[in-house]
């Protein structure tokens, strides 16, 4: 059984994809890029402000499916440039309290709107 997971606090698909997917107690929560799910709009102000914007639509969703930060056991960091690593972790490390989940950060060619961070995470209810 999977239940498709939506809110309004992120922003929507770019295409043919759920924001999320709860199969069972496991959710895959699709990557998400910078956009401000008020306006529209792409931030990309700064990699810190993008990066901020991006944990905060993966925490909407959370939020929309019962989890939080704590329920996250896997995430997937694209970077356009390995350069904005530290930036990008530390503001990654500030949404978590603990035992941080398994990870991997890969610098990619291209990311959807010129974004030049997307996340993706899988989180487990229970």
């Amino acid at each position: 059984m999977k239940t498709i997971i939506k809110t309004f606090a992120a922003p929507a698909p770019i295409g043919p994809y759920s924001q999320a997917v709860l199969a069972g107690n496991i959710l895959f929560v699709s990557g998400q890029i910078a956009i401000n799910p008020a306006t529209g709009k792409m931030v990309q102000t700064s990699i810190s402000d993008e990066a901020r914007q991006v944990m905060e639509n993966l925490k909407a969703i959370l939020e929309e499916a019962g989890l939080g930060f704590e329920n996250v056991v896997k995430t997937s960091i694209f970077l356009m440039n390995i350069a904005d690593f530290n930036a990008v972790n530390e503001v990654y490390g500030s949404f978590f309290t603990g035992d941080f989940p398994a990870r991997e950060t890969v610098q990619v060619a291209k990311l959807p709107k010129d974004a030049n961070v997307e996340i993706s995470i899988v989180a487990v209810k229970g």
